[in-house]
């Protein structure tokens, strides 16, 4: 029988279970039995006592999280362990009261509290007034961290007062209201609120309560594995649930497009979830400072990680898809302005991952900023063309000169735009290289957008031989209007096609108009077709192209007879009547009208070009292209 690996952790822990509870107990340090005046806690019952350091510490200790927890009757209890008088404060106020909680406060973010390396009521030397609790003389630690914390002169000791008694001095007191600002602001918690372990501890077997290795006891060791386990487990649960539902559900609106990005996307979410739960149940253990410290940064560190890399991927996946619903409309604005927004939110995540990486890591922030704001400028100055750039492209979004796919000249740049950034924007030429132009030139440079062009001119000249007649030249001519006003990318309002001048070889007709189409490739397709449709204009009426030669006549010159007297030269061409233009363009008309008559596009304007075809085009056994009867009212030879 083969086990999973979940399986298999679990065996294992619960094998640790029980070896280590069968394991001999070690002796615990044995508190004082409860004297009468006691203060009860979730570590046993605390005396309350004022005759030394450690003894005003414990009670301050006890009565304040007694309070904390609702037994409001402690409150003199804790007031009585500070030099209220020598402060100026007095029991009922409510500053007083403040100052307790805050001192509590600043001690959370200084260190574990000890109470061995405070001084009992045997260690005190004769004499002595005054003892420091922190930050301790020629403890490297505790100067530190009272750099860290930018102190001056704020400090916690404790006075001997007139009464014998030792008490939080009367400076502290005065000095908290700082010291807890600073430390709040630039500290981190550095104890652990034991009232849920010890909860737990009652259910657990006493022999893992008693013994300890490496200061954390036994059923600790446990509760750590059984917490990563648990993110193991949730983690596991989440990408299956992401799987299952996103993938499903969004995949089978938008289809197989984005399956892909939002299957990548669900893997770091699991993991930021599992890095949540490990801070969140780390302060069930109980664990000694130093451990918990080691342990929760360690989970901090994750949690930050995984929380930037799946932001990361939730930005790609719904800016891909943004984008491509971008794609379908018609404008191209938000193409351009799509990549930029997802580049931006980026680079927020990454700052915003930075600073929360290193307040996990416990790296002043402050200090850092600071830093930076001194060498802003000559950053500026370094990043001069960088910020020009990032200039650009605001400019570039906000006059919008081009978009994503027009077709533009930028000074001696010709080609289609591809992409549009912070710093450049890449332009892909027609011999298919890829041109990078920093946007700062685009603020100065000539933009010319062929892309947004209603209209695309075409000028040329049509050469027909000399001894092409009148009455077919005004027929070729007015059938040539005919194909424009007909075809249906043409330009109908203005168009110019006239017997323009005479050349050496050819009479040229002046052909001017305008396609209106969406890009050049149907450009391409249009005129093709047009110019098709003139040269079967051409054949209809019997017109024929010039060739650029020259004809050489050989001839014996012979005079003309003499006209007799009466007599009238005799012109080649009949003598035109009111009528003869007009049935001249009749028949220009009649023969354009019969060469497109059964064209395709009479029924259905083409769309835009495409090139959808992949491979040769289909024969069938004679040769002949095999024809959709649909479409095609020609069947093959």
């Amino acid at each position: 029988m083969k086990l999973s690996r979940p399986t298999l952790w679990w065996l294992i822990g619960c094998w640790c279970c029980v070896v280590v509870s069968t394991l001999p107990a070690q002796p615990q340090e044995t508190t004082a039995p409860p004297a009468v005046n006691t203060i009860p806690t979730a570590n046993g019952p605390v005396p309350v006592a004022y005759d030394s350091p450690r003894a005003t510490m414990q009670t301050y200790l006890g009565a304040i999280h007694a309070v904390r927890d609702g037994s409001n009757e402690y409150w003199p209890t804790v007031l009585a362990c500070f030099d209220l008088e020598a402060a100026d404060l007095r029991a009922d106020d409510y500053a007083a009261k403040q100052r307790a909680e805050q001192l509590l406060e600043v001690l959370d973010r200084v260190r574990w509290v000890e109470f061995a390396t405070l001084d009992d009521a045997e260690s005190i030397e004769p004499g002595q007034v005054s003892s420091v609790f922190f930050p301790r003389p020629f403890n490297e630690d505790d100067a530190n961290l009272a750099r860290k914390f930018e102190l001056e002169s704020e400090n916690i000791t404790f006075d001997r007062v007139a009464s014998g008694d030792w008490l939080f001095s009367a400076d502290t007191l005065r000095q908290l209201p700082a010291l807890h600002r600073k430390a709040v602001a630039k500290g981190r918690l550095q104890t652990v609120d034991n009232a849920y372990s010890s909860v737990l501890e009652r259910y657990i077997p006493a022999s893992l309560v008693s013994q300890q290795w490496l200061r954390i006891k036994y059923w600790q060791w446990i509760g750590i594995l059984v917490l990563i386990l648990i993110g193991v487990v949730v983690d596991r649960i989440l990408r299956v649930g992401w799987r299952v539902i996103v993938v499903q559900q969004i995949g089978r609106r938008r289809g197989q497009e984005h399956a892909d990005s939002i299957a990548v996307a669900g893997r770091p979410v699991g993991l930021f979830v599992a890095g949540l739960i490990w801070l969140l149940a780390m302060r069930l253990l109980g664990l000694p400072n130093d451990a918990h410290e080691l342990l929760y940064g360690a989970a901090a560190v994750w949690t930050v990680l995984a929380g930037t890399w799946a932001a990361w991927r939730i930005v790609d996946l719904v800016a891909e898809i943004v984008a491509s619903r971008a794609r379908r409309t018609k404008t191209k604005f938000d193409d351009i302005l799509i990549p930029l927004i997802r580049r931006a939110i980026k680079i927020f995540i990454i700052v915003i991952g930075t600073i929360y990486g290193a307040e996990a890591l416990s790296i002043p922030i402050g200090p850092m900023i600071a830093s930076l704001g001194i060498g802003g400028i000559a950053f500026a100055f370094a990043a001069k063309d960088t910020i020009e750039n990032f200039f650009g492209s605001v400019a570039v979004l906000l006059d919008r000169p081009f978009g994503v796919g027009d077709w533009v000249v930028i000074d001696d740049v010709e080609g289609t735009v591809e992409d549009v950034g912070f710093r450049s924007t890449r332009i892909r030429t027609f011999y298919n290289s890829q041109v990078t132009v920093p946007n700062s030139t685009l603020v100065r440079a000539k933009v010319d957008n062929y892309g947004r062009r209603q209209y695309r001119r075409w000028k040329t000249h049509l050469g027909v031989q000399y001894d092409t007649p009148p009455d077919k030249l005004i027929a070729f001519t007015e059938g040539i209007r005919e194909l424009i006003r007909t075809h249906p990318y043409t330009r109908k309002d203005y168009y110019q096609v006239w017997m323009h001048q005479w050349s050496a070889s050819s009479m040229d007709v002046l052909l001017y108009m305008f396609f209106e189409v969406p890009d050049w490739n149907t450009e391409l397709r249009e005129r093709e077709r047009l110019f098709i449709d003139i040269v079967r204009l051409a054949d209809t009426l019997g017109v024929k192209f010039a060739f650029p030669t020259q004809t050489v006549h050989l001839f014996k010159e012979e005079h003309p007879p003499k006209l007799q007297e009466g007599e009238e030269h005799q012109p080649t061409h009949d003598k035109p009547t009111s009528m003869t233009d007009r049935r001249s363009m009749i028949s220009g008309i009649r023969a354009a009208q019969a060469v497109i008559a059964n064209q395709s596009w009479q029924t259905e304007i083409p769309g835009p070009q495409t090139y959808g075809q992949v491979g040769p085009t289909p024969l069938d056994e004679a040769g002949n292209e095999t024809l959709d009867p649909e479409k095609d009212d020609e069947k093959p030879a």
